[in-house]
């Protein structure tokens, strides 16, 4: 597993303040000053006012230190993995949004990533969760941390195309999970196809929602059953978007 510098490369979730308006030379009219209005405030704005999400940010030294006792854990989830296949490899973006007080509010893994190994992905989760960090400064924050897994075995990417048409109207068994744990939004789900067309692993992510475990499980079980092209003689990777 490559941290990719663990902390050196971590998104920062901290939207800076607008530099102050410069001073309105003489004789010129008065110049109108955008005034700093949360983001939920519902009432309707005033001309010449500017709608900003107001949002703290994390010190990069709070984030390693609430990293740093967990990164062998997190590499352990990948490299002691028992359903681990040779050809399972990539990109995971797991994103944190902290309170004000610090707590976690809630851990992601977000839609660009493409493990597609729902074992190893929760266990990232887990301790995602399980990670500890000091206040933000100036509100709520958010901040991701991408993780690389390189696999020993490559395989065959399809494209968007080829996936859908492999996948085809089988989304809609997972209709039966949605009615008991929860729809997630924004749904991208990352599958390995092997031999006689048989699913032999799959992960999920999401930009919008938090996957439930109880949820997981059950789309697990539901595409593991799926039947999709023979990808003959490889291991075919895809990953399609459920709306």
């Amino acid at each position: 597993m490559r941290l990719l510098g663990v902390v050196a490369v971590l998104g920062w979730g901290c939207g800076s303040s607008p530099p102050p308006a410069a001073p309105t030379p003489a004789p010129a009219p008065p110049v109108v000053v955008a005034k700093r209005v949360p983001i939920e405030d519902s009432t309707e704005p005033e001309e010449g006012v500017t709608i900003i999400n107001a949002h703290g940010h994390m010190e990069k030294e709070a984030v390693e230190a609430g990293l740093s006792p967990h990164t062998d854990e997190l590499s352990a989830c990948y490299m002691k993995n028992p359903k681990l296949k040779k050809w399972i490899g990539g990109h995971v973006l797991i994103h944190w949004d902290i309170k004000k007080d610090g707590t976690v509010s809630a851990v992601k893994l977000m839609g660009e990533s493409n493990l597609g190994a729902w074992p190893i992905e929760k266990c990232l989760l887990d301790v995602a969760r399980s990670a500890a960090f000091g206040k933000p400064i100036g509100g709520d924050a958010d901040f991701t941390l991408p993780l690389d897994f390189t696999a020993k075995a490559s395989s065959l990417p399809w494209t968007e195309d080829q996936a859908l048409k492999a996948v085809g109207g089988q989304l809609v068994k997972l209709e039966k999970c949605d009615q008991k744990n929860g729809k997630p939004r924004d749904l991208t789900i990352t599958l390995y196809v092997g031999p006689h067309g048989k699913a032999q692993s799959i992960g999920f992510s999401s930009d919008s929602s938090e996957i439930k475990d109880k949820w997981a499980e059950c789309a697990e079980k539901q595409a593991m059953a799926w039947r999709l092209p023979d990808p003959r003689g490889t291991v075919a990777k895809l990953a399609v978007k459920r709306p």
